[in-house]
């Protein structure tokens, strides 16, 4: 049986390890810092306590992190000082030169280091995410294996570690500047009067993400993970030589909604919110 050790089980995080558990493998997670939120999740999806990072360590064939992108490297450090040496998955939404570093330093411990990236909602009866894979050829069948039989979608990538994590920013980049952008525009209309044409407009095209304003409360909530993940794929096109202004201007966007997180706000708080700045913010 593959032991499995998660960082941390936050609602991807905790869905992801469930699956792995579904498939056979038994899942490790450590409770000391985390809120009673994550160990209500980690008791629900039956996962291990252990008693802290260093046992975790010593017992997990695997390590997988996935955390706010801000906190991987810090993560990957930790993981590191327990010299781990087996094989440690970053799952986060980093940009594939962040990728590089945490790899640097797990490489250090002796760790093969496989860059993950997760594309989808968290795994459930109806939700099958794909989790993507690159690095080492050798690890990548064991993490893969993990979920065989299970809602998670493993699925391999040639090319390295810096290739999952080009693939999710390439995505979120897109997805998630969208989803801001809509609601933006619709705060426009509706401080006019004219957000129900706006809407009329919008409903007559084929896919819009603007007619989809039961949404924008959803993406509000979750702005404090998905703005670290905009400016990572801000540095990801930097990186790359191409503009990263509207990667950057989604995370401003973002960040006006830093209050909400994990709310259930309705729309009408989302739109005041919006037209809230943030200290020091200009725009």
């Amino acid at each position: 049986m593959t032991t499995l050790g998660i960082l941390h089980p936050g609602s991807m995080g905790a869905a992801i390890a469930a699956e792995a558990r579904r498939s056979g493998a038994e899942v490790l997670w450590c409770p000391i810092g985390r809120s009673a939120t994550s160990r209500a999740r980690a008791e629900r999806y039956g996962l291990t306590p252990v008693r802290a990072l260093s046992e975790m360590a010593e017992r997990a064939d695997i390590i997988l992190s996935l955390c706010p992108p801000a906190a991987a490297e810090d993560v990957a450090r930790d993981v590191a000082a327990c010299s781990y040496a087996r094989i440690y998955v970053d799952g986060n939404a980093v940009s594939p030169a962040t990728m590089a570093n945490i790899s640097a330093i797990l490489l250090c411990s002796g760790a093969a280091v496989v860059d993950g990236s997760v594309i989808g909602s968290p795994p459930s009866d109806s939700k099958s995410p794909r989790f993507y894979l690159s690095g080492p050829a050798e690890a990548l069948p064991a993490v893969a294996r993990l979920f065989d039989g299970s809602a998670v979608q493993a699925r391999a990538l040639s090319g390295g570690v810096g290739q999952a994590s080009a693939l999710k920013l390439s995505y979120s980049s897109y997805q998630k500047a969208s989803r801001a952008l809509a609601a933006v525009a619709y705060a426009l209309a509706s401080d006019h009067g004219v957000e129900a044409e706006l809407l009329d407009i919008a409903a007559g095209r084929t896919t819009s993400y603007l007619a989809e304003t039961t949404y924008f409360p959803k993406v509000a909530a979750r702005s404090w993970r998905w703005g670290p993940e905009m400016r990572e794929a801000a540095h990801a096109l930097e990186e790359a030589g191409l503009p990263s202004n509207l990667a950057n201007a989604a995370a401003a966007v973002m960040e006006r909604w830093s209050g909400l997180k994990d709310a259930s706000p309705d729309l009408a708080l989302v739109m005041e919110e919006l037209h809230t700045r943030p200290r020091g913010d200009s725009s």
